[in-house]
């Protein structure tokens, strides 16, 4: 799964899209719209917090830096016990090292915005909103072309990996 970017200019042009990804088999679950504060989206899926913060990355780079410090304490222990600990333990601390440091991470993470959105802050103050939409690798230029053959107005941002593949 991918992440795609749209700036639309208007309500009216964001509810047209979202119709056609509708029809077009998107479900509302993979469809994020955000919009200055107070915007009345209607029947469109508004973006949570996990699309507005940067929880998600946050808690993939936690879990990284966890493991990879409980790695380290694992071998420095195997250093200091002998072999008397090797394996199991040493497994055990890289879990709970990847667990603190996701948890950590992503409480960390809640608190920042997202990066991607940060870029579009003064359009969406402008009144335009941003329309992300997870869809299959393969249909990336299918539901780009789609959206810009019918709203020119419609600006494509960009791509960017989802992770985790689904939620």
């Amino acid at each position: 799964m991918r992440r795609i970017y749209f700036l639309a200019p208007d309500i009216e042009t964001t509810h047209k899209i979202v119709d056609e990804l509708r029809a077009e088999g998107i479900e509302d679950r993979h469809m994020h719209i955000l919009a200055k504060r107070d915007t009345p989206l209607e029947d469109m899926p508004e973006a949570s917090e996990f699309q507005k913060t940067d929880f998600i990355p946050a808690l993939e780079r936690g879990a990284a830096l966890g493991g990879t410090t409980g790695v380290l304490a694992g071998l420095v222990g195997l250093r200091f016990a002998g072999f008397a600990i090797a394996g199991g333990p040493i497994l055990g601390i890289l879990f709970f090292g990847a667990t603190i440091g996701a948890i950590m991470s992503g409480l960390a993470g809640l608190q920042v915005g997202n990066s991607r959105v940060k870029e579009h802050e003064e359009a969406i103050e402008r009144g335009e909103l941003l329309v992300m939409v997870d869809i299959p690798k393969e249909r990336i230029d299918a539901m780009s072309q789609l959206i810009i053959k019918h709203h020119p107005t419609a600006q494509f941002e960009g791509i960017e990996p989802l992770l985790p593949p689904s939620y």
